[in-house]
């Protein structure tokens, strides 16, 4: 039942994937096979994971894409299909958070990046890739919540909100696109030590406190997350769509009342 879990002859867009919890997805993806397109804002990023993943025997092209704008978007599915002529599967990793903070002291300013970012281009990207997909009779979307989206918090709401949010998309798209074949779910990753979350993780007693609350007792790694983010690609998820995939070491199942 090995060959459940390949992802040969498949092409695979990764955003935000020169570093982090994207990286790790995309990594796992062209060891299991697939082809796989690297983006971010840089370039030269990209371009690193490349050729780590060649130098492996795997198959990835790197390209640079904001995903804040529909230009951009568009740019880089045209860039997959020109390189490799289909899509099969997309894994929306970008995320941002300007603000740390309640949600009274949000600006306008932050609130519109965060869910522009976070749930807008999310939904573009579906709506640009998801008819591609379905030309190869099926695939995959995968969004990269969090389990902010869970629980309510005074250092990351506006954040935790666009999570959440985006997780209603997930159901809404998974309805829409299941009759064409099309998985659509959602990752909530934990705590993972990526620059992304550092201000979460990065200092001592933060981390110990992550720990104790923690029952497997550490911080996630990208690598948690990247098997996850193949499997759900793969044909030995091929009956999973509309749900959010907690991967946390097991946080937010834990009471803290005993």
């Amino acid at each position: 039942m090995d060959h459940l879990f390949r992802l040969d002859g498949k092409v695979a867009i990764v955003t935000g994937s020169s570093r982090g919890i994207g990286r790790a997805i995309a990594e796992t993806m062209a060891g299991l096979g697939a082809a796989v397109v690297i983006s971010s804002r840089k370039l030269d990023a990209c371009q690193e994971v490349t050729k780590k993943i060649t130098e492996r025997g795997g198959k990835a092209a790197a390209t640079a894409c904001n995903t804040g704008t529909k230009e951009a978007l568009e740019a880089l599915l045209d860039f997959t299909l020109r390189t490799y002529g289909r899509l099969d599967h997309v894994v929306a990793n970008v995320a941002v958070n300007p603000h740390y903070g309640p949600l009274s002291t949000v600006p306008d300013s932050a609130w519109d990046k965060i869910m522009g970012t976070n749930l807008r281009s999310t939904l573009w990207l579906a709506n640009m890739a998801l008819p591609e997909i379905a030309k190869q009779g099926g695939g995959s979307f995968t969004a990269i919540s969090s389990i902010g989206a869970l629980r309510g918090n005074l250092a990351i709401p506006a954040y935790n909100i666009s999570k959440l949010a985006e997780i209603g998309l997930v159901q809404n798209l998974a309805v829409e696109w299941g009759p064409k074949q099309i998985r659509v779910n959602a990752i909530l990753p934990g705590v993972i030590r990526t620059d992304f979350a550092r201000a979460l993780w990065d200092d001592p007693e933060k981390e110990r406190n992550i720990q104790q609350s923690t029952p497997l007792g550490r911080i996630g790694e990208p690598e948690d997350i990247g098997g996850v983010g193949a499997f759900l690609a793969s044909d030995a998820a091929r009956y999973i769509t509309g749900q959010t995939i907690v991967v946390d070491g097991g946080a937010v199942v834990t009471s803290h009342f005993a």
